[in-house]
């Protein structure tokens, strides 16, 4: 069996740099990507473990935030952490930037008496430590807070970023955030209980897509054994997070069924697949926000096409456009080129206008350089 130290053979970098393999980039939303990472034998910790331990040692007060519209892999490892800190002894506050609302799928996490609103986070904390946010705009309203920190971590798996952060405990290779607050909270020395092991596992199976994505590793098992060792029971998780909704979002469901469109031709002929939910569609049914993210993983089994795209339109008026692939199309690259990014199989862009511009100018980055691409939709 894999020992608990065995991911961070990898972390070697100085202070403030990327991985090997430079710069990449990232998802928001659920992810189902990246190149799982190969078996590693613990070895000598590296100097970013090392500075991140110290300073959370040596802080009084820790401020913890994640990116904004929280996924299970960024508030459950949030809250992991946090509690794992208070155990230290250590004053935490967590929080995550506006909307600042818990989505309904992640209520059931332990931890929350640690949550304060964005307003409440000290302008120039002492220690701040990000979560799950490849570039500090992903805090939204909380980036100035980290931007004016006296030291800030940075904890993330998301193969993009723009490098933010004084110590980087970033691992694109890692399955979730929550495989690499484990592996802190173990170089800390605090026992791993019941709550803090619920919010890992919740991040660890959102990542995963509960064990059947190619970034489920013997590793991920491993931990995920140790998790439910420590009194995790999974169903009651996959409860929570897949397997309950409100009637009315099974209506927006199928309205947003019912409006997909596939392109065979796109993608270079591997097919796209892709439709629209509208502010208006999902306020008449009382469903907010926060609870379309399962939308895409209905869309996507549609054999024909490689690529599955939802535009989400959010409460500002602006468009959340997630992008899902089966692995011959890099999303990931596609989104950074419209100002997002994402691993190679699941990444995001945020956009306005019009969604058929927006599919438009997807559409041409999905395509190799040099090709031609016509379009062939199908109601």
């Amino acid at each position: 069996m894999t020992t608990p130290g065995a991911w961070s053979a990898r972390f070697t970098a100085s202070p403030g740099s990327v991985p090997p393999g430079g710069p990449r980039r990232n998802d928001s939303g659920q992810h189902d990507g990246g190149t799982p990472p190969a078996a590693s034998g613990g070895g000598a910790p590296g100097p970013e473990w090392a500075r991140a331990t110290e300073l959370i040692i040596a802080a009084d007060e820790i401020c913890l935030a994640c990116h904004v519209s929280p996924d299970g892999d960024a508030l459950g490892s949030t809250l992991a952490l946090g509690q794992a800190l208070s155990a230290l002894g250590k004053r935490v506050i967590a929080s995550f930037g506006e909307p600042f609302t818990v989505p309904a799928s992640l209520r059931f996490l332990p931890g929350q008496d640690l949550l304060v609103e964005p307003a409440a986070v000290p302008a120039a904390p002492e220690l701040m430590i990000a979560l799950d946010s490849a570039d500090m705009g992903r805090l939204g309203t909380l980036a100035d807070r980290a931007a004016a920190a006296g030291a800030l971590i940075v904890i993330d798996h998301h193969a993009s970023g723009g490098g933010f952060g004084g110590v980087r405990l970033v691992d694109p290779e890692a399955a979730a955030t929550a495989v690499l607050v484990d592996e802190l909270i173990r170089r800390l020395g605090v026992p791993l209980t019941r709550d803090m092991a619920q919010g890992l596992y919740a991040g660890l199976a959102s990542d995963t897509g509960s064990f059947k994505y190619p970034c489920t590793t013997p590793e991920v098992h491993d931990l995920a054994g140790r998790l439910l060792s420590a009194g995790v029971r999974p169903e009651a998780v996959s409860r929570e997070l897949w397997d309950r909704a409100p009637f009315g979002y099974l209506q927006v469901l199928a309205g947003a069924l019912a409006r997909a469109r596939l392109e065979r031709r796109a993608a270079d002929g591997l097919g796209l697949v892709w439709t629209t939910i509208e502010r208006a569609d999902r306020e008449a049914r009382g469903v907010p926000y926060d609870q379309l993210e399962g939308v895409i993983d209905q869309l996507r089994r549609a054999d024909e096409a490689e690529v599955a795209v939802v535009c989400k339109q959010t409460d500002r008026g602006d468009w959340y456009v997630s992008t899902r692939s089966k692995g011959r199309v890099d999303v990931g690259a596609a989104c950074a080129e419209l100002g997002g990014g994402g691993h190679r199989t699941a990444a995001a862009f945020n956009a306005e206008g019009e969604p058929g511009a927006i599919i438009d100018r997807l559409r041409a980055v999905l395509r190799p350089p040099g090709t031609t691409q016509d379009s062939e939709s199908v109601a």
